[in-house]
């Protein structure tokens, strides 16, 4: 798949979250890579599919904005792991909504907990 499709199915996956959780987000890039960093791989056990950087709204201040929080999604890593393109679309919603997890300060056990 190229990037511009991907790309799409990504705004797509934005589109379809709920408005309660769109309307909370801001100031948060979404970034499409082939590949995580070599060194940042070498951090996370498997294979990673998804990251969020940056400061958990939760922990933001009212009096310092700060740079923009980032999600990444690897779009190769998210290719090599599911079958059709169907398979493609349910992933970059649940790498999404993952990463957005994060964001909204959730941690690591209760995004999973969540089936994320």
């Amino acid at each position: 798949m190229d990037r511009i499709q991907f790309s799409q199915l990504v705004d797509d996956a934005l589109d379809r979250l709920p408005r309660a959780f769109k309307d909370k987000i801001e100031n948060v890039a979404i970034i499409v890579e082939d590949y995580p960093e070599k060194e940042l791989q070498d951090e996370y056990s498997g294979m990673l599919l998804g990251l969020f950087r940056g400061i958990p709204r939760t922990r933001q201040s009212v009096f310092w904005a700060g740079m923009p929080g980032q999600i990444f999604l690897y779009q190769k890593n998210i290719e090599a792991i599911c079958r059709s393109d169907r398979e493609i679309v349910r992933q970059i919603e649940k790498t999404l909504k993952h990463e957005i997890g994060h964001y909204f300060g959730l941690s690591e056990r209760e995004l999973r907990r969540r089936g994320y």
